[in-house]
């Protein structure tokens, strides 16, 4: 499967060309224009399409992976969507409402068979399904198994919170259960789980501890709604300098280890098991990814 860095995912209004193109120029890593909730009334819609189009045709996101949130299968615009977006420059495409694994296996067939009759690779385009209620909350992990476009699930915290019929409280502990599940289900299926949105924007204290705690439950990233929360989120889900230094090490006294039969390899008076080896390998392959990621056009 493609390896994809997946630390900031930003939504932007996708009939909004002023904030499109300025996303254009984010240092996100992937962008999110979206189709579906903050594009109103319906006639907008098409609107949207047209224009990301016009600029993903004209090269605007070339420096992004872009995923566009598409509506649901239940909406009447899904075909629309996915009928004008299968284009080259569109990497895949958030799918919101995922319940079942049934609901991520019909898209992946809608894809196919769009991709036949586009003439395209089977399986070009990939799938972020968003998880936005309980019932989606424990199908997590038949969600991850349905298909193999799936490269990552986000949690969509604040559907989640109505369709629970909760409170979002600001210390997040009514969000606890559902991030571990997503997160576990994310992990078992290699799969990567991104995390849900911060709402209070301006509050970057509240943001960094919020990533903080997602970072020590599996998280590898998360959706961003403002550009100011990039740097954030990118400063705690890419290794430090010290992290990549010590992996190399790692790495290299492993295969010396391996070389001369030895069973383990001892690095500053530690044993490097084969767990610490293998975490090393991916912080050295997500560090290759960031090192590749296209820079910025001003």
């Amino acid at each position: 499967m493609d390896k994809f860095l997946l630390r900031s995912l930003m939504f932007v209004p996708g009939h909004n060309e002023r904030l499109m193109s300025s996303a254009s120029r984010s240092e996100a890593d992937v962008l999110l224009p979206d189709i579906e909730d903050s594009v109103q009334p319906v006639e907008n819609k098409q609107a949207a399409r047209d224009l990301l189009v016009k600029m993903v045709s004209a090269g605007a996101f070339k420096n992004h992976k872009v995923f566009p949130r598409i509506n649901d299968r239940e909406s009447g615009q899904l075909l629309k969507d996915i009928h004008q977006l299968t284009i080259d420059g569109i990497d895949g495409f958030m799918y919101p409402k995922a319940k079942t694994g049934q609901d991520v296996y019909f898209f992946d067939k809608l894809l196919e068979t769009i991709e036949y009759e586009k003439g395209l690779p089977k399986g070009k385009f990939k799938i972020i399904p968003l998880i936005e209620t309980a019932g989606a909350v424990l199908n997590a992990q038949e969600i991850c198994q349905a298909s193999d476009r799936v490269i990552a699930i986000a949690f969509g915290s604040e559907d989640f919170i109505g369709d629970l019929e909760g409170i979002h409280d600001k210390d997040s502990e009514s969000l606890f259960a559902p991030r571990s599940i997503i997160a576990m289900a994310a992990r078992a299926n290699d799969v990567i789980p991104i995390d849900t949105v911060h709402i209070r924007v301006h509050d970057l204290e509240d943001l960094e501890q919020n990533i903080r705690l997602a970072k020590n439950m599996g998280y590898e990233g998360m959706l961003v709604l403002h550009p100011k929360e990039i740097e954030l989120v990118h400063r705690y889900y890419s290794p430090t300098q010290q992290e990549v230094s010590d992996a190399k090490e790692m790495v290299k006294l492993s295969v010396e280890a391996e070389k001369e039969g030895k069973g383990v390899a001892i690095m500053n008076g530690k044993f490097i098991g084969p767990p610490l080896v293998l975490r090393a390998k991916k912080i050295l392959a997500k560090q290759d990814l960031i090192d590749r990621k296209p820079k910025r056009v001003e």
